[in-house]
């Protein structure tokens, strides 16, 4: 045995705890102590069948992420996992919490499994561009059908128990101590005179599993082109219904091996560990701790704080929402209901779940009402004077100690902090539309933001689920200020001689969701209007802008909520059309500037656009607005449809080589003038043959350097 693999035997069950906290990881000491279990449980007389359980709060939740990138050590969990199968006395694991990735396939190995009531189980491996390589891929659809198979391992999304049972994953459900559970299911065996049942000796039930193939994989080369697991897990699968175990495996192994070597790989397990390092402030003391939130606030009912007041209903936190009357109110609180009632229709939301949730908001029209609240989130109109009577009345009216946060997507939050006596307590939680499904959170750290209440708006963000990355105080933060770049060279595109299908298509073609005027279209021209009006009067005199959107915007062209933008829309239908009305005014627009329209390229498209988001990230890095690259990869990931398997804007830039984006920055700089003047750290980097993802920024201030 090791340190964390016990052996026990009970009479004639041989009882196996692994205790490897927090998460039960499956490390080559874990390995070595199964497969010395198996050896000693095999080799004793006494020994008629063997319990696999893990102590803790969960079963097996997947690989070491200590061993990612490391060389391999023996023995390979598929060989552990083989030798549990072809024992000849049969294993039962007995699953709690989760069991994930090589998780689930250890308890697919075993001959019996059962599962707590509230376990989930899932094969996520597509999520960092792998496939299940332990076998996952060969037993799962022996036992659930190559529909579940493809389901679970194609989408990556974990089952709950009953589920689980209902597919055949398990065999009996139980609740309580897994220990018992599994003492008296091995022991049930053993009275009815049952051995082992080896998933890798059934044969995939079904017979339409061709076709079922044939359509998951149309489906996805349609839905995410480019990417390269998905097809990969699909062609495993398929194995699994023509093979016998043993070549299935290899299958499974050659097409694993495929993905471990792709780029994308690379670019997913950056996102993996970028979401873990988000959460560590480098100046934040060890000790801080987050205030307690039992309430909040939201102040404004439009679409943004309905969502918002949402995401706090949804994580169990009552919510105060607050309008200037009656009317608006209870507008804001139809549209609450309105938008949990879809997911009701959609099946993700029970009727009395949408009520329990829906209890927890209460309407007021008083500030006083808000007096004993412990957070409050500001979401009204994107004006300064407006924010300044919002925060003097909560100033007034707020107990010591609550936060007041604002969810400004551009504004100086320290002049809006120093509305209040107190800006040690205000701090920005900038939330993205829709709020109640976008998982990103930026957290604006503000000058006098107190370490007390970074910590709780980190926290806060957690709990509602959202991946919180903090920013420091500066023109747009950093999401909105990169994507002013990004689609600022998108419309320079236009007045050079592209369409916004073209742009648009590029950049899907690249792997973004959604493309630039298509987006502008969706949230309406007139939203950015005034942040361009803005801009321009703080911007260098002598940057020059484009017009066309400020042309569509004179001609009432605002996009989807007129029917006509970038794009026309038939009405009731989303779907973009070619806006006749646009070709005469990019023509102007072009003339107006002597510029004489020509084709594009689609490198060229994506470049202009990509690489400006680069060069503003490393302006972003050097300030010191991000604590570190992989955090605006992360927000860019999250919050504005840049390709997962693409890693993010600067993990991209890292890809291709620094001196190659250089390069081409230099050139347009030459060209298009000081937008594209080269960020130093970008020079200095490329200079020195580093990348973003090596490099740190000097101690952070939250101030815009």
């Amino acid at each position: 045995m090791t340190d964390v693999v016990r052996l026990e035997r009970l009479g004639a069950i041989a009882l196996v705890t692994v205790n490897n906290p927090p998460v039960n990881a499956l490390g080559v000491a874990v390995r070595q102590g199964l497969l010395h279990a198996l050896r000693a449980a095999e080799a004793d007389a006494e020994v008629r069948a063997v319990a696999l359980v893990c102590a803790g709060d969960t079963f097996f939740a997947g690989a070491d992420i200590k061993e990612f990138g490391q060389p391999p050590q023996a023995p390979g969990l598929p060989e552990v996992i083989a030798a549990i199968e072809a024992c000849a006395k049969p294993w039962v694991a007995a699953i709690h919490g989760t069991a994930l990735g090589g998780g689930l396939e250890v308890a697919l190995g075993c001959h019996y499994r059962i599962a707590r009531a509230d376990a989930r189980v899932g094969l996520p491996e597509v999520k960092l561009g792998l496939l299940p390589g332990a076998g996952g891929t060969q037993r799962l659809p022996r036992l659930a059908g190559v529909a579940k198979a493809l389901e679970m391992i194609v989408g990556g999304q974990p089952i709950g128990a009953a589920e689980a049972q209902e597919h055949r994953i398990v065999d009996e459900l139980f609740d309580g101590d897994p220990r018992a559970a599994a003492l008296a299911y091995a022991q049930r065996l053993l009275d009815e005179g049952r051995g082992p049942r080896r998933t890798g000796e059934l044969s995939v039930p079904g017979t339409d599993s061709a076709e079922l193939i044939a359509a998951r994989h149309a489906e996805v080369a349609k839905r995410t082109p480019g990417l390269f697991a998905p097809l990969r897990c699909i062609a495993a699968v398929d194995a699994a219904t023509r093979l016998p175990l043993a070549e299935g495996l290899e299958r499974e192994r050659q097409l694993f091996l495929e993905c471990l070597h792709s780029p994308q790989r690379a670019a997913l397990v950056h996102a993996f560990f970028a979401e873990r390092q988000a959460s560590k402030i480098a100046d934040l003391p060890a000790a801080t701790r987050p205030r307690e939130i039992a309430t909040a606030a939201v102040i404004g009912g439009g679409t943004m704080g309905v969502g918002i007041a949402l995401c706090f209903a949804n994580a169990g936190v009552p919510v105060k929402l607050l309008e200037v009357g009656e009317e608006a109110l209870q507008r804001a609180l139809q549209r609450a209901r309105d938008t949990c009632a879809v997911s009701v229709r959609r099946g993700s939301l029970s009727e009395s779940e949408m009520e329990r949730r829906l209890a927890l908001i209460a309407g007021v029209t008083d500030y006083a009402a808000l007096a004993e609240v412990d957070l409050v989130v500001e979401a009204v109109f994107e004006d300064m004077a407006v924010k300044q009577q919002v925060f003097e009345r909560l100033d007034a009216v707020c107990k010591p100690g609550a936060i007041l946060a604002s969810n400004t997507s551009s504004l100086d939050l320290n002049q809006i902090a120093a509305f209040t006596r107190r800006p040690e307590d205000v701090v920005g939680l900038h939330f993205f539309s829709p709020a109640n499904v976008m998982r990103l959170l930026e957290v604006v750290r503000g000058a006098r933001t107190s370490h007390a209440v970074l910590a709780t708006a980190m926290a806060i963000g957690k709990r509602l689920k959202k991946v919180a990355v903090v920013v420091g105080v500066c023109d747009g933060f950093v999401g909105n200020r990169m994507l002013f770049q990004y689609g600022r060279e998108a419309e320079f595109l236009l007045e050079e001689g592209a369409t916004p299908q073209q742009v648009d298509g590029a950049l899907r073609t690249f792997g973004m969701a959604m493309g630039p005027f298509a987006v502008r279209d969706l949230s309406g021209l007139d939203i950015g209007q005034a942040i361009r009006k803005r801009q321009r009067a703080i911007l260098p005199a002598h940057l020059t802008f484009p017009t066309v959107a400020d042309r569509l915007c004179a001609a009432g062209m605002l996009g989807q909520k007129t029917g006509v933008g970038y794009y026309r829309y038939e009405p009731g239908n989303r779907t973009p059309l070619e806006n006749p009305e646009l070709a005469p005014m990019l023509e102007a627009a072009s003339r107006e500037k002597g510029i004489e329209r020509k084709a594009l390229d689609e490198q060229y498209i994506v470049e202009r656009c990509i690489f400006a988001l680069v060069n503003e990230g490393a302006k972003i890095l050097e300030e010191g607005i991000a604590q570190r690259s992989s955090d605006i990869d992360l927000i860019y990931l999250n919050g504005y449809g840049f390709p997962a398997w693409r890693g993010g804007p600067m993990f991209y830039a890292d890809s291709v080589g620094l001196d190659k984006v250089l390069a081409t920055v230099k050139e347009l700089h030459a060209r298009c003038g000081d937008w594209w003047k080269p960020a130093p750290l970008l020079e200095k980097l490329a200079a020195e043959g580093r990348t973003f993802s090596g490099w740190q920024p000097a101690h952070h201030s939250g101030e815009q350097a």
